[in-house]
């Protein structure tokens, strides 16, 4: 959820924070599969990484998908290193609160969970999801070589002309080189089977989004 200080624009030049040289708090095993969230992973094991709105559900979006190894939640996109979550909250990182996925490419195909991504949430939203707002919450897809990002680009191309044939408008999300992942605080990790209960604010738009291959 949202704390204090909301921006709706990214730092510029001299307005980020310094963050810190080293991590603030190190994630244990996974809470639901007991992995490592950390690497190194097992050998042919692909990266993902989705910024959807508040990574507490993007992360249950994932962790018991077949072929998902393991997944994490962190910050990445901006230009703080290893910023805290109030940081992060503050709009003064740059960062978005991103899920990483690692997955097995023989058993899960990167456009599926492309396709999960799309569906799982509104990509025209801007700096907001829901009633979460702020440049945390922005929609992006941190890619990992050409093959991810052109695959990305290709079915956000296809899901923007099912959005627009049904009403909606652009897609804002954001499609990169995936930067520098930051593992958030261990109470954030897979934080909605630790706390069924917890607050989940991520919902699709409920239009299916077309494959791409």
């Amino acid at each position: 959820m949202s704390i204090g200080g909301l921006s709706l624009r990214l730092p510029g030049p001299g307005e980020g924070l310094p963050g810190r040289p080293e991590p603030v708090d190190g994630p244990g095993p996974h809470h639901v599969n007991g992995t490592s969230v950390r690497p190194p992973f097992p050998e042919g094991l692909q990266r993902a990484h989705f910024a959807m709105g508040c990574f507490w559900g993007a992360e249950r979006m994932f962790w018991d998908v077949p072929g998902v190894h393991t997944t994490a939640v962190g910050y990445q996109g901006g230009e703080t290193p290893n910023p805290t979550y109030e940081e992060v909250c503050t709009g003064r990182t740059g960062h978005a609160e991103v899920v990483l996925v690692v997955f097995d490419p023989d058993k899960m195909r990167y456009a599926s969970l492309l396709t999960a991504f799309w569906e799982g949430h509104d990509p025209t939203h801007g700096m907001r999801q829901g009633a979460d707002v702020g440049t945390q919450y922005r929609s992006a897809i941190f890619t990992a070589g050409h093959a991810q990002r052109r695959l990305a680009e290709a079915s956000k191309e296809r899901y923007q002309a099912e959005l627009s044939a049904a009403g909606f408008g652009s897609i804002t999300t954001e499609i990169r080189a995936a930067p520098e992942f930051y593992y958030a605080e261990a109470y954030h990790q897979q934080y909605l089977a630790k706390n069924p209960g917890g607050y989940c604010g991520l919902g699709g738009i409920g239009l299916p989004c077309p494959s791409v291959s």
